[in-house]
């Protein structure tokens, strides 16, 4: 379908912590060079280990609060004190270039994100096989104390009753077969008529239509 220009989309990937939606962005990222992950905003102060504009792209306080109230960003959210979002303006200009945007945010941004831009949106929420797998998963990873994983649980639980939000769903009992899940809807949303803004100019080549 490459010979017939499309609109990018905005591909958004939730989960609960431990159900594999970290690792499916980053093999997704690694293994298809055109869709690009998106970048987000923040107030919080930069980590020696961080790139600004590859991590995050750091911002004042102002700074953010007036993306805000322009109107300029697609999700935005407080965590521990700190400002994130997601600025609108390079999201739309990938997807008028055709280039496809990857989200790696929770329930509550890809709400945000829905309300302003449904049609550009798919959504594909990532499910353990299990609860009781979950936190095997969380425990193997030995990042957190026991209270900590007891509370991502609660969360987790929280999370998955936001299931109907989302446009598709992933039970991610294998990594490998998740992932190609997640290839299948990429490819398959690529080719929606909708998205093909070349296609009328197209297809009157087919159809031998004279140019108007």
């Amino acid at each position: 379908m490459s010979v017939i220009p499309r609109r990018g989309l905005m591909l958004i990937l939730s989960s609960p912590s431990g159900a594999g939606k970290s690792t499916l962005t980053r093999q997704l990222v690694e293994d298809q060079p055109d869709v690009r992950l998106s970048v987000s905003v923040t107030t919080r102060p930069k980590r020696a280990s961080e790139i600004d504009g590859k991590h995050y792209r750091f911002i004042t306080v102002d700074e953010f609060k007036a993306l805000r109230e322009r109107g300029d960003l697609l999700e935005s959210a407080e965590v521990h004190g700190n400002f994130y979002g997601t600025p609108r303006k390079p999201v739309e200009t990938a997807l008028a270039a055709g280039r496809d945007v990857l989200f790696d945010i929770d329930w509550q941004g890809t709400r945000q994100i829905m309300a302003k831009m449904r049609e550009d949106v798919v959504a594909v929420f990532v499910l353990p096989p299990s609860m009781a797998e979950l936190k095997m998963r969380l425990e193997r990873r030995a990042e957190d104390a026991p209270d900590t994983i007891r509370k991502r649980l609660r969360n987790a639980r929280d999370e998955i009753a936001q299931w109907g939000l989302y446009d598709y769903l992933i039970v991610n009992d294998d990594l490998g077969r998740a992932f190609s899940g997640v290839q299948a809807i990429l490819a398959a949303e690529r080719m929606k008529r909708e998205r093909l803004v070349g296609a009328k100019a197209f297809l009157d080549t087919l159809l031998g239509v004279p140019d108007a």
